[in-house]
């Protein structure tokens, strides 16, 4: 369901909207993100907690009831920042996910017209400046912003 990387930034954001959380709590928020279609393992998300823990991103600390409650570090905070342009975009893709798992279906023109995006996108001419490819990243991530806000 998640790309390479996905799920760390998935869950150090749902920690960042509303901390400290169980990763009972963090796998339960996928799940009602997704509509109830999709809901990661707990052999995936406590490994993936426990990494960001040793990374120093998160801290874990037991609760009264012997449960590990997590919450953001300063350096998690600030790689989160860092690195919002990819938090965003996982963000919006989880949410382009949930809406497929639903049964919304893609019309076919629609389909046609990200194909020929991305064939112009890898076919481009010459390099990619600096301001022009920050052009074309807003120009992106505001058709984005258009289709997840519907």
């Amino acid at each position: 369901m998640f790309g390479p990387g996905d799920l760390r930034i998935v869950l150090l954001a749902l920690i960042e909207q509303e901390e400290p959380r169980h990763g009972y709590d963090l796998i339960k928020a996928v799940e009602t993100l997704f509509g109830g279609g999709y809901a990661p393992s707990p052999g995936v998300v406590y490994p993936t907690l426990s990494l960001l823990a040793d990374e120093g991103l998160l801290a874990g600390v037991e609760d009264a009831g012997g449960k590990r409650l997590f919450s953001l570090t300063e350096a998690g905070r600030a790689w989160l920042e860092e690195n919002r342009a990819a938090v965003d975009g996982v963000m919006q893709r989880m949410a382009l996910a949930a809406r497929r798992i639903s049964g919304d279906q893609t019309p076919e023109v629609v389909r046609e017209a990200f194909h020929t995006l991305r064939h112009a996108v890898a076919m481009k001419p010459g390099g990619w400046t600096d301001p022009e490819t920050a052009r074309v990243v807003e120009a992106l991530m505001k058709a984005v912003r258009d289709i997840s806000d519907e």
